[in-house]
């Protein structure tokens, strides 16, 4: 009996060792600079010590809402590739990856939590001169969008796309991120056929992942702070922040599901839209987790509408009839 303990013991020691082994054996070729991998409509600002990549649609004009997009776990500012030009001619859109992710800075020492992200978009929408933002954001972007809308004081919506509130959808085991799960995990979404098999599992039609929007998330994990960055911003996944926030909503909220997003069946989405009593929910047929890029000009209408139900146009003036002497 002793020696068949030896040896599991043995075994252990050696997969654990083995498991160590693969996740911090170097991969592929040395990172550059995240400005060489830069696409020529993306723009880079300096905030809090960070650098961040952003995109901008439309054209800032007074009375004109101005809309901020922030992604989702393991995604950038990509994911709004189809959303943010269908909204450029109503709105004033601002897409940027957070840190820690696409082309921003990947820092090592840096809080990676919600609340910690939605501190530095705050910082961010001033930096960049934006008022009245409406914070906008899918499924890790939603959550951080609560954040920002509460607790920015200038906020004037916001706009939840399968927002990972009541539910993240991230494994459990991410919370405990137990050595050397981090670096494991900045690993697989490193590599871009794990990444890309990962991702359609989310989509109703997988066509929508096509190898250009692979080439653009392929650009993170090639920056040369890659690697450093993720595996600190893996290991501190802090689930369950946000539901204390939802009575304290003061803005007006737009909450959008895809219709087959199996991390929110139509129960969980019921449940959060009666947590921001005068929320407006809508649920759109034919799209998965990722619904604003399977169903864009869907989503984009509920978007339009409930911009217009916010701020409605001034009724038009008639003219007063003439008083007769």
């Amino acid at each position: 009996m002793k020696k068949i303990l030896i040896g599991l013991v043995g075994v252990v020691v050696v997969g654990y060792a083995a498991l160590v082994g693969y996740a911090y054996w170097p991969s592929g070729k040395p990172g550059v600079p995240a400005k060489q991998l830069a696409y020529a409509d993306d723009k880079f600002i300096d905030v809090d010590g960070l650098t961040v990549r952003y995109r901008t649609y439309g054209e800032p004009a007074e009375g004109k809402p101005n809309i901020v997009l922030m992604h989702g776990f393991g995604n950038s500012l990509q994911s709004f590739r189809n959303l943010a030009p269908l909204l450029s001619s109503v709105a004033y859109v601002v897409a940027f990856d957070f840190p820690g992710y696409g082309l921003s800075s990947k820092p090592v020492n840096y809080d990676y939590s919600n609340s910690g992200q939605a501190k530095f978009a705050i910082d961010l929408v001033r930096a960049l001169g934006v008022t009245k933002p409406i914070y906008g954001g899918h499924s890790m972007g939603g959550a951080i969008a609560l954040h920002a809308g509460v607790k920015d004081p200038e906020a004037a919506g916001m706009i939840l796309i399968d927002p990972g509130i009541l539910e993240t959808g991230v494994p459990k085991i991410m919370a405990m991120a137990p050595f050397p799960l981090p670096r494991m995990s900045a690993k697989l979404f490193g590599n871009r056929e794990w990444r890309e098999k990962f991702l359609k599992t989310s989509f109703v039609n997988p066509d929508v992942i096509t190898k250009d929007v692979m080439d653009d998330l392929d650009r993170t994990s090639q920056t040369d702070d890659y690697w450093p960055g993720t595996t600190a911003m893996m290991s501190q996944f802090t689930p369950g922040e946000e539901v204390p926030l939802l009575p304290q909503v003061k803005v007006p909220v737009l909450s959008i599901f895809g219709e087959s997003d199996r991390n929110h069946p139509d129960a969980l989405r019921k449940q959060l839209q009666a947590s921001m009593p005068g929320s407006d929910l809508v649920v759109v047929a034919g799209a998965g987790h990722y619904v604003h890029e399977e169903k864009a000009t869907e989503t984009a209408n509920a978007i339009k509408a409930a911009l217009v139900k916010w701020n409605p146009p001034p009724s038009p003036t008639t003219e007063e009839a003439p008083v007769e002497p």
